[in-house]
């Protein structure tokens, strides 16, 4: 099924609305719901405060919006205010919600988040998906999304769209997967495997991660660098509040940057990729520990107790990272850098090295790096809150297509 009406890849600007009568009213419907989600619960006469608008043409927008199941009226404002008091009004704890996936080297996940933001289904999977091909892992993922819409529906809430994160370059069509080098996926199109009717968008995990920092931190900067980690090493950069893609959609390879060019082969045909010597796999390695299903949790009671290994690995891991994300930080000058994913459960180990190292390569002041409180949450959160940004960004486009499909 095709996407809505001005859909666009998350973090990216979308089709603009058209600069007629019909473009204002759109823009204006989500202005009033942006409102509301960010300050509510408000009045119709507080909304057109916020805005700029009159409270007779605001009301029109609350009431179309009502009728949408997008805003709720939840009673008279409390008492003890000068003049008739108005009915205050909240997003609606029913009808659309964003579906994230994500599909991880040793584990699958989906979860759906209204539009207020709760997470009101979640559903997960472990085990190996590495050494299995694309169709069976995408009817595993499929199933857990049926389960997961299953469980929202029972609740009033319907499907706006499914985001899926996966570990790998995604192409500018935002289905198709060119190369996952640790799924061992090549120019697989989820599109077509996956058994959704909904509108879907795949994107790279780390970019998705650094959307949930974006949109949920609570002192994100508008531009960052997000660095985040599975068995493989991914980054997104944030420019002004949107992603810096790069021509054909790849930029944030990071854990395919070079830290010593004559280091060890790299799954993704290179030598020396900070991969191998900072993503979960190396750190065992060089800590003598067995992979297990917790890899990271196993790491980090290890370093707690002070197995000597295990620090003395992480802190070369940290030494790796600072000596990549120098290039970047040199490079364009973030305001800071966020560590995620597993990062984010090893950062205590991490961070003294990566600081140092940092510091000592910086042509300019040292970058502040901070620690993302989503940690390895962050890819799944940003896939589903992605969606839910389509409808607050068009609420008519999406109510339109409610009414086309009979979904909502």
């Amino acid at each position: 099924m095709t996407a809505p009406p001005h859909s666009a890849r998350p973090g990216g600007p979308g089709r603009p609305l058209p600069d007629t009568q019909q473009g204002m009213r759109r823009r204006n419907l989500s202005r009033v719901l942006h409102t509301v989600r960010a300050e509510g619960p408000l009045s119709r006469a507080a909304v057109a405060s916020r805005i700029g608008l009159t409270r007779a043409a605001v009301s029109t927008l609350v009431d179309e919006l009502i009728r949408f199941r997008l805003l709720e009226e939840l009673g008279p404002e409390r008492p003890g205010r000068v003049g008739r008091p108005g009915s205050a009004l909240a997003v609606s704890a029913t009808g659309p919600a964003g579906i994230g996936a994500e599909v991880g080297v040793d584990h699958l996940a989906v979860c759906a988040v209204d539009l207020r933001g709760q997470v009101r289904s979640r559903a997960v999977r472990h085990g190996g998906n590495r050494a299995r091909s694309a169709e069976p892992v995408l009817e595993q993922l499929t199933r857990l999304v049926r389960q997961v819409v299953d469980e929202t529906e029972a609740e009033g809430l319907w499907p706006a769209g499914l985001a899926v994160a996966v570990p790998g370059l995604v192409a500018r069509d935002g289905r198709t997967v060119v190369r996952a080098p640790n799924l061992d996926w090549h120019d697989t199109d989820l599109g077509e495997l996956l058994a959704v009717d909904m509108p879907l968008t795949v994107d790279n995990e780390a970019n998705f991660g650094a959307l949930a920092e974006l949109w949920l931190g609570e002192r994100t900067p508008p531009d960052f660098v997000h660095v985040s980690a599975e068995i493989g090493i991914g980054a997104a950069v944030v420019v002004d509040g949107q992603l810096l893609r790069g021509t054909r959609g790849f930029a944030g390879e990071l854990g395919h940057v070079p830290v010593h060019p004559d280091g060890p082969a790299c799954r993704c045909g290179g030598r020396g990729c900070l991969e191998q010597y900072a993503g979960e796999e190396a750190v065992l390695r060089a800590s003598g520990l067995a992979p297990g299903e917790d890899r990271v949790g196993l790491l980090a009671e290890k370093a707690e107790q002070g197995d000597e290994n295990v620090r003395r690995a992480l802190t070369d891991a940290g030494t790796a990272l600072g000596i990549a994300l120098t290039g970047a930080v040199n490079l364009l000058d973030p305001e800071g850098v966020v560590l995620g994913g597993a990062l984010a459960e090893l950062a205590p180990w991490l961070l003294p090295s990566l600081r140092d190292e940092l510091a000592r390569r910086t042509a300019g002041p040292a970058c502040p790096v901070s620690v993302s409180a989503l940690g390895p949450q962050g890819p799944l959160l940003g896939a589903a809150h992605s969606v839910v940004r389509t409808v607050l960004d068009d609420p008519a486009a999406i109510a339109k297509y409610a009414t086309r499909t009979g979904t909502g």
